[in-house]
């Protein structure tokens, strides 16, 4: 049987949603497969961890197993289950049966019991359908995963492949404007079951670009430009997330000044982009100029003026 998910995921049973999702996908980056090759101990950690999220990260799994409904593994439980069904009085106490037997039963899964009293999906006294048996069958549990994107694919789109701790990897489409932390659901590929197996869920991780800021569906950037460029203006090449673009500076442009790029920024739930702000940042050549340093000495000397704003 699994461990406590609470205590595998090293959270209190307090703990918040956002507290678990966190911890989970620390663990689950420290002891991913991916990163710990032919690592035994981090490929089991990292199943443990994934059937401890499975658990608790999934709202009303957590609300049963708090209750007692299910178990650490996801199975059903009928708590206060006594008596033998085929001793004295034939009878089931809890859950609305009731009779005389006192040998008692606890964590069990009902399924299991009336399956094996009355045949695999056979038809058992007063069933419906398929029998007791088929009438207590549940699905697989669904499997969590995260897979981080990059800002250009959160954008436009695309696909990427993700490997699950049971050895098995899927093609998952990035729908274009996907957002920081949407779970994708692949029906039907989850963990096998009686009923048929679960779902897939799989959660996005915007991953921090080295260029782009986000706000919002605003993206915003730092652009230098040279000291020539920001005092006569000019042309320079600027990135964006659809490739790279030509920009006009003004004549006179300063530090701080942003330059507007329509429909350059991210995707919105109703699928418009937003802008790019490029934030301009003037900016010295990287060895002294002593031509530059000559001029500035000159004008400091004839036209001193100060940048800073008057009160």
């Amino acid at each position: 049987m699994a461990q406590d998910p609470y205590m595998e995921l090293g959270v209190s049973r307090s703990a918040s949603a956002d507290e678990i999702r966190k911890a989970f996908r620390k663990l689950a980056k420290q002891n991913h497969p991916d990163t710990n090759p032919n690592n035994k101990a981090a490929e089991e950690k990292f199943k443990r961890v994934s059937a401890a999220f499975d658990i608790v990260g999934d709202e009303e799994k957590r609300k049963k197993f708090d209750a007692g409904e299910i178990d650490a593994d996801g199975r059903e439980t009928m708590r206060g289950f006594q008596g033998n069904p085929f001793g004295q009085g034939g009878g089931f106490q809890g859950g609305g049966f009731r009779g005389g037997g006192q040998q008692g039963f606890e964590n069990v899964d009902l399924g299991d019991i009336l399956g094996e009293m009355f045949g695999r999906g056979g038809a058992g006294p007063g069933a419906r359908g398929g029998g007791f048996g088929g009438g207590f069958q549940s699905r697989g549990q669904d499997l969590r995963a995260t897979l981080e994107i990059d800002l250009e694919e959160s954008i436009n789109g695309g696909k990427k492949r993700i490997a699950f701790s049971d050895g098995r990897t899927l093609d998952v489409t990035i729908p274009k404007g996907a957002a920081d932390g949407q779970v994708l659901r692949l029906k039907g590929q989850g963990a096998p079951g009686r009923a048929g197996p679960g779902d897939a869920l799989i959660e996005l991780a915007l991953k921090p670009h080295p260029v782009f800021r986000r706000e919002g569906e605003t993206l915003v950037m730092d652009l230098p430009v040279s000291v020539p460029d920001a005092v006569l203006g000019g042309k320079v090449t600027a990135p964006t997330p659809d490739g790279a673009v030509t920009l006009s500076v003004p004549k006179g442009a300063n530090s701080g000044q942003t330059l507007r790029l329509k429909g350059k920024g991210m995707v919105d739930a109703l699928g418009r982009r937003g802008d790019l702000l490029a934030r301009l940042v003037v900016t010295l050549p990287e060895t002294p100029d002593p031509e530059l340093e000559k001029f500035a000495e000159t004008w400091r000397k004839d036209r001193p003026y100060s940048p800073r704003r008057k009160a």
